[in-house]
């Protein structure tokens, strides 16, 4: 999903590019004295959405390099982010996967996560968990959850 042609949202500061994702995500590891693990694909050939280049081509058509990020977060919740070149991330939250955030509001949603704003809400009918997480601006994801599935960390969150 490309997110670069979306109105910029004041809540979130702009992310122009991968590397600079990292450092935002950096800075939130700072901010909750969390250890940070990354690892950096670059180019065509390295990168996840790319498996259609060819051997060697570690270029895009319009000659740019493509960058892809992927951030281990340690402390609880456990999150993993994976940060696209298309400007978008998969952001993983105790094995809870949140597909298609865009790379600017990734900060702010590690924020409510560590922050202790994301829960866990539960539905009587039909039967089942949601991981909620709120952003600033109004904005919420929310991701279904297997009853069976719930760690630690996610059974302290229900409400």
């Amino acid at each position: 999903m490309d997110h670069a042609n979306r109105p910029h949202d004041p809540h979130h500061p702009r992310l122009p590019t991968t590397e600079a994702a990292v450092a935002a995500l950096r800075e939130v590891a700072r901010e909750f004295d969390l250890e940070i693990e990354v690892t950096h694909d670059i180019g065509a050939d390295q990168t996840s959405r790319r498996s259609h280049a060819g051997v060697g081509v570690t270029a895009d058509p319009d000659g740019s390099l493509p960058h892809e990020a992927y951030v281990e977060l340690g402390g609880t919740p456990r999150i993993d982010v994976r940060l696209f070149p298309e400007d978008d991330a998969l952001i993983k939250v105790e094995g809870v996967e949140f597909h298609d955030v865009p790379r600017d509001e990734v900060p702010a949603f590690l924020r409510s996560c560590y922050g202790g704003l994301a829960h866990v809400r539960g539905k009587r009918f039909p039967p089942g968990y949601r991981l909620v997480v709120p952003l600033p601006g109004d904005r919420t994801y929310k991701e279904f959850l297997p009853m069976i599935g719930l760690t630690g960390w996610l059974s302290s969150r229900v409400r």
